[in-house]
This record gives C-alpha cells, structure tokens and sequence, in this order.
C-alpha cells in the first residue's frame, strides 16, 4: 500500500468520529487544556456558535455536565429488584445526550440526515439548534448557561411550567452548569491572550 493511500486512510478514520469518541479528556476542569488536547472540539463549537450564537463556554459546560465529553456516553440499565434488566433509563446518547425524538426533530429541521450523536460537530450543532429555539419561543439568553441547561433538561414546556422548581438536585446542577460556563468563559479568554 503506497504512502498516501495509507495517510489517506488514516485521515478518513480520524475525521470521521470528530475527536475522541468513547474516551473523555485528560482534564475536564481546564478548558485550555481540554481544547489543546481537543483542537476538533473547539472548532466544532465555534462552528455551532456562528450558526446558533451559542457561545462556546456554555457549550462546554452542558456537554460536560450530560457526558463528560464521551461521545458513545448513553443512561445507566435500570433493573427490576436489582437484577431484571428494563433496558436503559432514556433514549439520551452521545455528547449531547440527545433523545431520540429530540435528535429526529432536529435532523428533519436541519436536513442533516447523516448527522450522528456521537460526533463533536453533529453534537455541538444539535445543542446550539436546540438552545437557539430555546433563545427565540422562552426569551432565554444564549449566555445564560443556567437557564439554557434547566430548558435543556426539563425541556422547553417544562422549563416554561417551572417544572425543576419540585427538583432541587437539578437546580443544583444547573447552578454548576452556570459556575462551569463562567469559569471555562475565563478560562478561554486566558487561554487565547497567551
């Protein structure tokens, strides 16, 4: 096999799972560090926030809080009294954790028929589709990580309801999603200067 069928090949196979795919970053906390180990993740989500005006840094946070950035990431099995398996919790695969219905809305919205959970560039795109629509039906900003992630989470009828006011293990986490946006937000502005 000559020299550039085999780099051919190569690239192929590395473009196509769009970055890291079953295994998460070294460093999650640092988002400089994540994007230099990950270069195609920042340019997925840079990509999603011209498209969506998503800023990246809110991007990064829901897809650390929904998979920690593991691209094949799906729900725990459930089990009847501890060991009939009743299949998985919900349908939420991939980056994102998109759920089925979700993920077929946005491919017949966007006529990405292609379009794949477990790639970075699908992924980012998806969320920023999602939090778009969020921005324009409920008025929410599209910096502010909280109020995306709850829309996110619940949904946007939920979200509208107040559905995660019941839920105060979520509001905390959407209060980390938040303090996780702004610390990665700081954290790219450093990164770039140097």
């Amino acid at each position: 096999m000559n020299r550039y069928l085999k780099l051919g090949i190569i690239l192929l196979v590395a473009s196509c799972g769009g970055g890291g795919g079953g295994k998460a970053p070294r460093n999650l906390d640092n988002a400089c560090a994540l994007v230099a180990e990950r270069p195609a993740y920042l340019q997925a989500m840079r990509q999603a926030e011209r498209r969506w005006g998503v800023p990246v840094h809110v991007q990064m946070a829901t897809i650390h809080q929904e998979s920690r950035f593991v691209g094949n990431a799906r729900t725990p099995h459930q089990f009847a009294l501890g060991i009939i398996p009743l299949g998985r919790q919900s349908s939420a695969y991939g980056y994102s954790q998109a759920l089925d219905g979700t993920w077929e809305e946005y491919l017949k919205s966007t006529g990405k028929r292609r379009a794949r959970r477990d790639n970075i560039r699908d992924a980012t795109d998806f969320m920023g589709w999602y939090m778009n629509g969020t921005t324009r039906s409920l008025g929410v900003p599209p910096h502010d990580a909280r109020s995306q992630y709850l829309a996110y989470h619940e949904g946007r009828t939920g979200f509208a309801r107040g559905s995660y006011n019941n839920k105060a293990w979520l509001v905390t986490v959407a209060d980390n999603v938040g303090s996780r946006s702004e610390r990665y937000r700081q954290q790219l502005a450093s990164c770039r200067r140097r």
